[in-house]
């Protein structure tokens, strides 16, 4: 028998100073056996970091054809496609064929996904947006990471600042070239 996904809720008081949004957050987010607490942060934080309206969760490692994150208009148009993690190349000129916006946000050594990237064909490569998460700010949520975990998150030029109880954790988001 398959193991079933295990539900995480999260309770986050958003202020993205860089965007101007500010926002109290209640998700509730599968996490599939295969999916390892790191993706599931990284997802978690790409949802924060991207929130609009409209935006989604895809239907994650369960449905492989599905981005982790969709931002869709009134009409129901797609208008952002977000990966995590470390996409390859046809996935990738498949979702900037699909969506005017393609963001991935990685929480893997950039470099690496990078250079499997490099030469590859990406439908409007230089439009794509590649982030990468600070290894360690990850590192110490995964650390406190439980099925109910609430926790303060703030960007302010470019950097995360999580506050979960009375300790504060920080690090970078790293936008990085993808066609260069």
């Amino acid at each position: 028998m398959a193991q079933s996904a295990t539900i995480y809720n999260f309770d986050i008081e958003l202020a993205d100073v860089d965007r101007s949004v500010y926002e109290t957050l209640r998700l509730r987010v599968a996490c599939q056996p295969s999916e390892a607490p790191d993706y599931l942060l990284t997802r978690v934080l790409a949802y924060c970091l991207e929130y609009a309206e409209g935006i989604e969760f895809g239907k994650g490692l369960a449905e492989r054809g599905e981005p982790a994150l969709t931002i869709r208009d009134l009409t129901g148009a797609l208008q952002v496609w977000v990966e995590v993690g470390a996409p390859d190349a046809a996935r990738l000129h498949k979702a900037s064929m699909a969506s005017p916006r393609v963001v991935v946000y990685t929480h893997k050594e950039p470099g690496t996904v990078l250079r499997q990237l490099a030469g590859e064909r990406i439908h409007r490569v230089d439009a794509l947006e590649f982030y990468s998460l600070d290894r360690e700010l990850l590192a110490g949520l995964v650390r406190r990471l439980e099925r109910r975990t609430a926790f303060s998150l703030s960007v302010t030029d470019g950097h995360l600042f999580v506050t979960i109880g009375a300790e504060t954790l920080a690090g970078a988001v790293t936008r990085h070239a993808v066609g260069a």
